[in-house]
């Protein structure tokens, strides 16, 4: 079970962009992409077939998963995510402070 999943809110605590939340739009392999975080300039050529415009276009690049943390909404801080097994056999994800279960 991944502990970071699409549409989780996230804290960024390494590099560049330590400190900023966002939402995660993608979970990939190893990484994540979350939204307003690790914003580069892409140079984009024109494509007429596609509608796009040629120029220099911000985008989001993808953040290595363990440099994001899972935003805990009650502590107002980052948190560790555990798994926890219910009596019928399901998996829960669940804040490793407060035991609190992150999938309602």
């Amino acid at each position: 079970m991944r502990k970071i999943k699409k549409n989780d809110d996230v804290i960024v605590i390494a590099g560049k962009d330590k400190g900023s939340r966002g939402n995660v739009l993608r979970v990939l392999d190893d990484r994540v992409l979350v939204s307003g975080v690790n914003m580069v300039k892409k140079h984009q050529k024109p494509n007429p077939v596609k509608g796009m415009s040629g120029g220099i276009v911000p985008m989001e690049m993808s953040i290595h998963a363990s440099n994001v943390a899972i935003y805990n909404s009650t502590s107002k801080k980052a948190d560790r995510v555990g798994v926890k097994t219910l009596e019928d056999g399901r998996k829960m994800r669940v804040f490793k402070s407060s035991g609190e279960v992150i999938d309602a």
